[in-house]
């Protein structure tokens, strides 16, 4: 029905007869931070910002105004971001603003892949802009740089397989052959657009559309990268507050988490360990069953000692079983090293 309604403009606005399709950048440029020695996860860049959907319909709906001011004519319209029913990829490449990109994203001269696309739809008859003659050709990049092997064929994604995906839309567990392969990502992934050289020198986004340094709060609330175990130790209402207004919220505290727990483990650093320790008490079988991984994969004395001493008063049956295959986990690679020590 979705897909119905987003090819047919005039179930969506009797008397349509044009799209204008927008697109509004959101690209920060990577900055020097002393981050890298802390427990941080990343965050990918639209993340940052406050909520696009509100920052886009405002603009578009000053834009219809605009229009039809200078035109002084009353204009029919509606308008649509990433949360309506237009299919807005398919629109913006027939309109010309850009093209496909294989990692699916949309490709832009001017500012790259860093950007939200919106459509206004109106009862002004307009001449169509022809498509973009442009492709990638032979490069590979996004392809090559995705860790998880998302991109499974150009153009073509396997969702699930998808950082972005198992980080903000899975509500359950994350994979287990994936978990290793998501790195330090805590909410969404930049890799696929990182590595693309049509993105290498777009500009920075405008502040005055987002506010100063295109970020969220002040310079101490910067959201480029999160504390990892400042993550776990919030409440839920510590947690509307300090990501209020921004994309953050839909990934829900549990899954934010969960996603932090994946990201310590990935990282490694014993240091995580009281955190997760703590995490294995969680209100969540869900945190709770993540910490479990993560701290066997940390694997020190101290971790599995945590693992042990809540396995008794665990009664989730999936909690279990992670903790159960966290021990087994650090057992096997005790033996090994004993019989590699032969």
């Amino acid at each position: 029905d979705r897909v119905l309604r987003g090819t047919n403009p005039q179930q969506l606005l009797p008397g349509a007869r044009s799209i204008i399709c927008l697109g509004l950048s959101y690209h920060q440029p990577v900055s020097s931070s002393n981050s890298q020695h802390l427990l941080t996860g990343k965050v990918a860049q639209y993340a940052r910002l406050q909520d696009y959907h509100k920052v886009m319909k405002a603009r578009m709906r000053d834009y219809v105004r605009g229009l039809s001011s200078q035109l002084e004519t009353p204009i029919a319209a509606r308008w649509y971001v990433d949360d309506g029913p237009m299919l807005d990829r398919a629109a913006a490449a027939r309109s010309g603003l850009g093209w496909f990109g294989k990692n699916t994203n949309i490709l832009t001269s001017s500012h790259g892949s860093w950007i939200f696309l919106g459509q206004v739809i109106t009862d002004l008859e307009l001449e169509p802009d022809p498509p973009l003659k442009k492709t990638c050709g032979s490069c590979v990049r996004c392809i090559d740089a995705c860790p998880t092997g998302a991109i499974v064929a150009p153009y073509v994604i396997d969702n699930t397989r998808c950082i972005s995906y198992q980080t903000i839309e899975n509500r359950g567990p994350i994979p287990l052959e994936l978990r290793p392969k998501m790195l330090d990502w805590v909410f969404g992934c930049d890799i696929c657009q990182d590595v693309c050289p049509v993105n290498r020198n777009a500009p920075a986004a405008d502040s005055s559309v987002w506010g100063q340094d295109a970020s969220v709060g002040t310079p101490a609330e910067k959201l480029d990268t999160l504390g990892l175990v400042d993550l776990l130790r919030l409440t839920e209402e510590e947690f509307r507050q300090r990501f209020r207004g921004t994309p953050i919220l839909r990934a829900k505290r549990e899954g934010l988490q969960r996603n932090a727990c994946v990201a310590l483990g990935n990282l490694g650093d014993p240091s995580a360990v009281p955190a997760l320790s703590k995490a294995l008490y969680h209100d969540s079988p869900l945190v709770r069953s993540h910490a479990a991984w993560a701290l066997g994969q940390i694997g020190t004395v101290e971790a599995r000692a945590a693992l042990e001493a809540t396995h008794s008063k665990e009664h989730d049956d999936e909690v279990l079983g992670e903790i159960h295959a966290a021990l087994a986990d650090k057992a096997g690679q005790n033996a090994v090293s004993a019989s590699e020590g032969d």
